[in-house]
């Protein structure tokens, strides 16, 4: 009956790939209900922590964004990449990575992808090059973020299984793996294809006066008003903050006695990131309206409907089959544990979003017996959904490349994201699995 469970649960997410969004939610729903009905099998636990602390951080983050604060981080990072044109193939994904870091989602990406592409190819260097690296590590900051759901999810399952494990770890774990594995990703990007007067395919593009003539977009957008700009600022230096206030709170807070007894640090970042956007809010003055209009929220929102769906569906069906699963695989995770790292890559692949693979994969590793080190450690394995290049961070990025060379190939898989993302992930995961099996306990 598992695997009949199992083709249900494909089933829905393949069905969810067609449709994209919300409707990962909506039919991991409906799966939830076949199940019930059907099978008679009583659902599981809806990720309800986990939900709460994503709406938490997305309703600040989507004020910031309402502030202009957003922008303003953009703006630097594209100061920093027409001030050093010749290093944008390391400069490009590396500003994309911290404001993922900064913001806790990797749709912080959009606005700097039409600047990267413009320095790159105004320097004579093929934007393949930094543009599909730089989407890739907007995604691979995800579990760097201490924002992040990713995090949230982490927390929240440590908390569920009685577990010591703090913010802290996996922040010194994920940071320095997910960085070194973003500057191999560069490193290898570097020489890959052709240089743009050596391409044939780009040569012959530009035969038609119509595409050479929109290589070069002259129109810019600034908004120069100084008022905008103030509003920004302290939006800005709010969350900011607010962002070290809840890494303070995760270092010191039971040292030095900062929590009341018996409150999680989960939820302290629910409460903490809720303060901060009242405190931009009120500070800034700005329109409520605005901010549930804001890119970031509308994502964040999504992402809370795809976790509550397809994570209880997923949590109903682990559940129900937990001592044959462990029977299962108890063996080979006992003998190989790292292992785990490509059963969430293979979930990855399906399912894009990482903190819906770690809501669904991570109580499962803690059933297995797997230490809480190694699953720390293959954290940055969550990410695997640039193997289908139809993300909407890789979308824009082939868009938003008007020389062409960020393209998905004849057969699908041959396109441009596929070897950076195996190259940045798996040496993250590496690098991730050394260095917890070393600090965490």
């Amino acid at each position: 009956m598992f695997y009949v469970h199992m083709l249900l649960l494909l089933t829905v997410i393949f069905i969810g790939i067609r449709h994209g969004g919300i409707a990962f939610g909506l039919l991991g729903g409906l799966g939830v209900s076949v199940l019930a009905f059907v099978f008679g099998i009583a659902p599981g636990s809806p990720p309800i922590s986990v939900m709460l602390i994503i709406l938490a951080v997305v309703a600040a983050s989507a004020t910031l964004e309402a502030t202009g604060g957003l922008k303003l981080l953009v703006k630097f990072a594209e100061r920093l990449l027409r001030k050093h044109p010749s290093q944008i193939v390391f400069l490009g994904p590396l500003c994309t990575y911290s404001l993922t870091v900064l913001v806790g989602t990797g749709h912080s990406v959009y606005p700097l992808l039409p600047v990267i592409y413009d320095v790159a190819y105004k320097k004579g260097i093929r934007p393949e090059r930094p543009m599909a690296m730089s989407t890739v590590a907007s995604q691979m900051g995800i579990t760097a973020s201490p924002i992040a759901a990713a995090a949230a999810v982490v927390m929240a399952t440590a908390a569920d299984n009685s577990l010591d494990i703090s913010l802290v770890n996996v922040l010194l774990v994920t940071i320095p793996a997910t960085l070194i594995g973003v500057l191999v990703g560069c490193l290898w990007s570097l020489k890959r294809g052709k240089e743009l007067d050596q391409d044939p395919a780009f040569i012959e593009r530009c035969q038609d006066p119509e595409f050479k003539a929109q290589l070069i977009d002259a129109a810019s957008e600034e908004d120069n008003d100084p008022s905008h700009e103030g509003i920004a600022k302290k939006g800005l230096t709010i969350f900011l903050a607010g962002i070290a206030t809840v890494i303070f709170v995760a270092m010191f807070g039971k040292d030095l006695g900062l929590l009341p007894s018996g409150v999680k640090m989960s939820v302290a970042i629910q409460f903490l990131m809720l303060s901060v956007g009242a405190l931009i809010l009120l500070t800034t003055k700005v329109e409520p309206k605005k901010i549930v209009h804001s890119n970031v929220f509308i994502a964040g929102m999504t992402a809370v409907i795809i976790i509550f769906g397809i994570a209880w569906m997923s949590d109903t069906i682990i559940g129900f089959h937990k001592p044959y699963l462990i029977s299962l695989v108890s063996d080979i995770v006992a003998a190989h544990p790292w292992t785990f790292a490509i059963a969430m890559f293979v979930v990855s692949v399906f399912l894009k979003s990482q903190a819906a693979v770690l809501t669904i994969m991570l109580p499962l590793g803690f059933a297995m017996g797997i230490p809480a080190p190694v699953l720390i450690g293959v954290l940055p394995a969550c990410y695997a959904y640039f193997f289908f290049p139809f993300y909407p961070s890789d979308l824009a990025a082939i868009t938003f490349d008007r020389s062409g060379t960020t393209q998905i190939g004849k057969y699908v898989l041959n396109h441009s994201f596929l070897l950076p993302g195996f190259i940045g992930v798996v040496t993250a995961t590496t690098v991730g699995y050394v260095i917890s099996t070393m600090l965490v306990n």
